[in-house]
């Protein structure tokens, strides 16, 4: 149990280290201005952040730019017992951006992106340190990009911070502990900081990543899976489906 709780500390101690590292390239590099990208969104929402909103009497959320709280971009409704658990629509044609998927006993989740099927497989057992492969983020050409997940939390959030191939943080995914009605914001950076593809990629990851380890944290099944996990990077072959069309895109009807 000593040994446990020890292996335990120094986890979180390299947690903040690996998070402190993460910040400090943040600073360093800034928000990307909407002009460094080529292949950036040019609709009216340009925004590097946007806040999601809980409606607890609809039991979804809406998220929109921090700086136009009032015009949704995505709509998010939560299934909680039939999969997918969370669906990502877009608030103004009703149509399905997203989903996401958790399991009751592996520490693993799924998730669509138009249609696409995709993983969030964790790297670790015991860290919150996960992987996806990235259409929207990949050269052109190319096969996806792999992208990597890792976390830390005070008092006030819990960040989950998106690096690039190159360990570059694209997106953080701050989920507030307190929040009531705003809970969570999601800042953008780097040159696809305004990418409608990457937004829409970051938004569905990110909120499947997130409820996964709520999921985790009071699941007693998923301390199982975690003990019989295989972590590790996305091999290939083992995303069944990866970069397949799921037959789900452009509907209205979830």
């Amino acid at each position: 149990m000593i040994n446990t709780s020890i292996c335990a500390l120094l986890s979180s101690f390299q947690d903040l280290w690996q998070l402190d590292t993460v910040r400090a390239t943040i600073l360093q590099h800034g928000m990307a201005s909407s002009t460094d990208s080529p292949d950036a969104h040019q609709g009216s929402h340009t925004s590097s952040t946007l806040q999601v909103d809980f409606s607890w009497k609809k039991y979804q959320s809406h998220i929109s730019s921090a700086y136009e709280p009032s015009n949704p971009i995505y709509i998010v409704k939560y299934k909680t017992w039939r999969s997918p658990h969370i669906i990502v629509k877009s608030a103004t044609s009703d149509v399905t951006i997203g989903t996401g998927t958790l399991h009751a006993i592996s520490i693993n989740a799924d998730y669509t992106i138009h249609g696409r099927k995709g993983k969030l497989k964790a790297l670790k057992r015991w860290k919150t340190e996960y992987t996806h492969l990235s259409e929207a983020y990949a050269t052109p050409h190319s096969s996806p990009a792999t992208m990597r997940w890792t976390s830390s939390s005070n008092f006030k959030t819990w960040d989950f911070i998106c690096l690039d191939e190159q360990q570059m943080p694209v997106a953080k995914f701050s989920a507030n502990w307190w929040g009531i009605k705003n809970t969570a914001n999601i800042e953008f950076l780097g040159p696809k900081a305004t990418s409608e593809a990457a937004r829409d990629e970051i938004v569905v990851t990110g909120l499947t990543l997130f409820y996964c380890m709520v999921l985790r944290i009071n699941n007693l099944g998923s301390l199982f899976g975690a003990i019989f996990a295989r972590p590790g990077p996305i091999k290939e072959g083992e995303q069944e489906g990866s970069g397949k069309k799921t037959g789900t895109e452009n509907r209205k009807d979830v």
